[in-house]
C-alpha cells in the first residue's frame, strides 16, 4: 500500500476522524442533563427523569415527521406522506410501551419525590401541545391559561394554531383528486366514494387509513397514560395544580378526526 492510499484509510478511520460516536451525539450534555431534586437522592427519580426526557425527544421526531407529512399532502406527494405517518405510527406505538417502564415504579417509590416536581406538570409539554394542534385537535384556551410559557414557546405555540393541520392537507389532496371538500357533507360522500371505489381511489384511502391509525394509537397513549398515573397517585391532584386522572380521563374521547370515524357507521 503507497503513502497516499495509506493516509486515504486513516483519514476515514478514528484516528483522523473530527467527529467520534460521543461527540455527534453530544453524550456529555446528553448524559448531564438528568438533575436529581430528592435529598437524600431517590432511586427512581433518575428513572423518571429519563422516561419523560426519551418523551420529549420522541416528541420532536414525531413533529418532525408530522410537519413534513403535512407539507407533502400540500405539495402532491402523498406517497411521502404515507411513508412519514408510518414511521409516525411506529414511533407512537414506542411511546405506549414506555408506559411499561415507568409502570416498574412502585407509588411508594414515586411519592419519594413526587413533592420536589411542584409545580412542574406534564400538562406544561408544550411540544405535546403542538403534536396536538398540528393533528388537528387546536385549543387556544391551552396558550391562554398556561402562564408558565416562555415568549419563545408561546409564540411556537400560536404559530401552530395559525398553520395548517394534518387534515387541512388532506382536505387539498381530496381536491386535488377531484373530490368536493368544501364542508362536513362533502368530505363525508367524497370518503365513501373513495372507500367504495378503492381502485379509483388507492391513494385517499391509504391515507385516510394512516391518518385514522394516528388517531387511534394517539388515544391509545392517552389511555395507557391515565391508567399509569391513577396506579402512582390515585386521585390526587397534578403537580401542576390540575385534577390529575380526572383532566386525564376528560381527554379520552378527543378524536383528531370525527369524519373518518363516523365513515365507518356508513359503510
Amino acid at each position: 500500500m503507497g503513502a497516499e492510499s495509506e493516509e486515504r484509510f486513516v483519514s476515514f478511520g478514528e484516528q483522523g476522524a473530527q467527529l467520534t460516536y460521543g461527540s455527534y451525539l453530544r453524550l456529555p450534555q446528553l448524559l448531564d442533563s438528568q438533575h436529581l431534586e430528592s435529598d437524600p437522592p431517590a432511586h427512581d427519580e433518575l428513572l423518571f427523569i429519563t422516561i419523560h426526557q426519551v418523551y420529549e425527544l420522541w416528541f420532536k421526531q414525531l413533529l418532525h415527521e408530522v410537519v413534513a407529512a403535512r407539507d407533502a399532502m400540500s405539495d402532491g406527494r402523498v406517497w411521502w406522506a404515507q411513508h412519514l405517518l408510518a414511521r409516525v405510527h411506529v414511533i407512537e406505538r414506542v411511546l405506549v410501551q414506555q408506559v411499561d417502564v415507568l409502570e416498574t415504579m412502585t407509588p411508594q417509590d414515586f411519592l419519594e419525590f413526587r413533592q420536589r416536581l411542584a409545580p412542574a406538570s406534564g400538562f406544561q409539554s408544550v411540544q405535546f401541545r403542538e403534536l396536538e394542534f398540528l393533528s388537528g385537535a387546536k385549543d387556544p384556551r391551552y396558550v391562554e391559561r398556561f402562564r408558565g410559557l416562555t415568549a419563545e414557546e408561546q409564540e411556537r405555540l400560536g404559530r401552530r394554531l395559525a398553520e395548517p393541520t394534518l387534515w387541512d392537507a388532506f382536505l387539498e389532496v381530496l381536491t386535488a383528486r377531484g373530490l368536493a371538500a368544501g364542508d362536513d357533507a362533502e368530505i363525508s360522500a367524497s370518503l365513501r366514494t373513495a372507500a367504495h371505489d378503492r381502485g379509483s381511489h388507492a391513494e385517499v384511502w391509504a391515507l385516510a387509513e394512516a391518518l385514522l391509525q394516528h388517531d387511534e394509537l394517539a388515544a391509545q397513549w392517552r389511555a395507557r397514560h391515565v391508567t399509569m398515573v391513577e396506579r402512582m397517585i390515585g386521585s390526587r391532584s397534578g403537580t401542576g395544580g390540575s385534577s390529575g386522572s380526572t383532566y386525564l380521563r376528560s381527554r379520552l374521547p378527543l378524536r383528531y378526526y370525527p369524519l373518518l370515524w363516523e365513515l365507518r357507521s356508513e359503510l
